[in-house]
Order: C-alpha cells, then structure tokens, then sequence
C-alpha cells in the first residue's frame, strides 16, 4: 500500500483544514496517510472537532509556526526530516506555504519519490510589500523544482501560478477544486434558523447579514463596515450583521464601527444584541449559514473562497468583491452579485438590494444550490487526487 505522508500548517476553520481533513480520512484503503501539523496562532481557533468527527491522528510540530523564524523552522525542517526517515512514504503532499517549503525541501533531501503541493491560495498579491512579495516568489519557483506536481484549486489560480507569476510550466500544474462535506447544509435549516437567531437576538423580519473569515487586513473588514454604514443609512429594512472569526484587526473594526455610531457586542461577553454582533470562531457553520440571509464578502485576494461554497449550499444569496477565485466558484450575476475591490458604494448598492428584494435572494438561492451540488462534493476531491497520486507513482516508477 503506497503511503502518504501529509503536512500542513495547523488545523484551524476555514478550508484547507477541512481539505486536509478529506484527503487524509477518505484516501483509504487504497493509500496509507499519516497527516503532520504544526501549530495555530493565539487568536486562531484549533478545528478540534475535525480530529474527532473524522478519527484523525497527526503529529503535532509545536516549531512550525505561520512566522518566518529561521530557528524553529530549521528545527521544524529537521523534525520533518526525522518523521520521513521513520515514515517512509511513497508520497510527500504538503499544503500551504510554511508545510510547502520545509516539507517539499526535506522530501527533496530525503529522496522521496513523489512529491507535490497544494497551493489554497498564495501570498504574490495584497499581502505584503514589494520585496518581500518577490522573495517569496523566487522560492516559490525554486520548489517548484522539487516538485513533481503543483495542484491549483483553481483555473484562475493555475493562470496565475504559471502565466502571471511563473512558478512553473502549466503542464506541472494540476487543478483540483476544493470538496466539502455539504450534506449538513442540506439537514433541517428551518430548525437551525430558529434556533441561531435565538441565540443572538435575530428577529425573524431582520434581514441577517453576515460574514465569515479570519478577521485580518486582506479581508478587508473596513470596506465592509464603510458598506454597511451606508446601507444602515439607505434600507428601511431591520438590519443586524453577524461577524464569524477573529484575528489581530478585530480592534481596529470595532474602533471603525464606534466612529460611525454603530453599535456592537461581542458574543457572549457582551450577549445583549446590537447593529453588528461579533461571535468570535463558531464551528458548526451549517446553523450560522441558517441562521442569516446574505453573506457578503470583502477580500483584497481570495484563493477559493469557502463561505461563498457554503453560502450556496445553504441557499444564500451572497455580495462578494471581485478578487481571486469568487468567479470560478459563483455565477456572477445569478448566484451572488460580484462588485469591484474597494468600493464601498458599490458595495453598499448591491447589499441593499439583497435586503430589500425577496425575489432576488429567492432566486439566487435556488441558483446556487444546483451549481455546487455535484461540483465541490468531498468524495469527487478525494477521487481526484486519488488519480493523480497513482499517475504520479506510475510516472515515476515507484516499487510498492
């Protein structure tokens, strides 16, 4: 049986964890996989919930920290060494950009015969400055020679990777879109509705806006609070937003939202309900997806953006800016309204008209449901790789 070693950088919510999750439960009998993690950051929320619902067992790197430190990612580096001797596996399947290098270079050093990486989205744009943005391409195109495959989750993403930013030639580049377990969208909504909405003081003729997402600089949560003020100002409907996540700008939108006399709480410090309510991380988004009405989305750069996945399954109508991936993951116009970056009054224009028009958030939900139904099933991601894991052995002659 080949075996698969998997690395990845921490098991938080958001996408790649539940990606990661998929590959390393589902790829048996046929394949071995031993997944290997390293550690969240303080305001991330460990996904324990995975490790439990899906009988998952990895080794922890306690080093192999998101930050550069050229001393834990040496030893990081080491330890991974260490596990490949122990391990011995076929296959090396890193994911993200940390795992990516160390994992890649080690496999490299250790002579593992397959080796190949999963880029969920990439750091060339909106990210950081200049410099270090062709830093981190330079190496990226480094170990893409290490590489034996590259997997995109994405047309536009494999465009970038070889066209825009040239990383490798595209016939390196696979594209494999994301699976997601989406039965649980599906399962007795009007229930989770009730019982979301309750829970955070939600009446039933409030329109529920919400958005999901590490609440950092590229998601850009300002645009979306200076949308919001301005829709507050332009709807006669009852409005409450419903912020899912944290990160190190939290501070800086509630400071955002007290400039413009919006009132907020923070859940459940602060349970008494207001304009805009933070829940910090929640881990079952099939009730938060219930529970509201439009899901808005405000990134300078997206790789493929889960929520919006969800948000169809979930039969949401959804304002999303035009960055990345959205494209490839709704129908413009028919199943979200995609608006340019970084503009706020667009923005705002388009979430008004979700709240104010039941046919269009009627329509759009019946769209979105159909289109992601059969495109981001669990079981087709697994399949996928599942095919290029055994292409990839045949090409390079592997003896199991």
């Amino acid at each position: 049986m080949p075996r698969v070693l998997r690395i990845f950088n921490r098991l938080i919510l958001g996408g790649p964890a539940f990606n990661v999750t998929y590959l390393t439960r589902f790829m048996a009998p046929e394949f071995e996989t031993q997944l290997l993690i390293g550690a969240k950051e303080d305001h991330e929320e460990e996904a324990t919930f995975l490790k439990e619902d899906y009988q998952l067992n990895p080794l922890e790197i306690p080093c192999m920290k998101r930050a550069i430190d050229f001393r834990q990612d040496y030893q990081a580096y080491q330890k991974i060494r260490e596990v490949i001797r122990t391990f011995k596996p076929h296959i090396v399947h890193t994911h993200a950009a940390k795992p990516g290098a160390l994992g890649r270079l080690a496999a490299a050093h250790e002579n593992v015969p397959v080796i190949l990486h999963t880029f969920h989205g990439h750091v060339f744009h909106s990210y950081f400055g200049a410099l270090k943005t062709r830093l981190f391409i330079e190496a990226e195109r480094y170990l893409a020679k290490k590489s034996h495959r590259i997997i995109a989750i994405s047309d536009l993403q494999k465009k970038e990777l070889s066209e825009d930013f040239s990383i490798c030639s595209p016939d390196k580049i696979s594209v494999v879109p994301l699976g997601i377990d989406l039965d649980r969208f599906y399962e007795d909504p009007s229930a989770k509705r009730k019982a979301f909405r309750e829970k955070y003081g939600i009446s039933e003729n409030a329109i529920a806006i919400g958005m999901i997402g590490r609440i950092v600089p590229v998601k850009n949560h300002l645009l979306f609070v200076d949308a919001i003020a301005k829709v507050l100002e332009q709807t006669s409907r009852e409005i409450r937003v419903i912020l899912v996540g944290d990160g190190d700008q939290r501070s800086a939108v509630m400071e955002a939202l007290r400039a413009k006399n919006i009132s907020y709480n923070y859940f459940p410090e602060d349970p008494e309900p207001k304009q805009v309510t933070f829940t910090s991380w929640l881990t079952r988004m099939d009730e938060v997806y219930a529970g509201i009405d439009v899901v808005a989305l405000s990134s300078l750069n997206e790789g493929t953006p889960v929520s919006l996945i969800e948000a169809q399954a979930s039969g949401k109508a959804i304002v999303s800016t035009d960055v990345g991936g959205v494209r490839d993951v709704v129908i413009p116009e028919i199943s979200a309204l995609v608006i340019p970056s970084q503009d706020a009054e667009a923005f705002a224009k388009a979430l008004s008209v979700c709240c104010e028009n039941e046919l269009l958030r009627t329509n759009m939900s019946a769209s979105g449901r159909s289109h992601v139904r059969e495109r981001y099933d669990k079981m087709r991601l697994v399949q996928d790789m599942r095919t290029i894991y055994k292409q990839l052995l045949h090409e390079q002659q592997v003896v199991l």
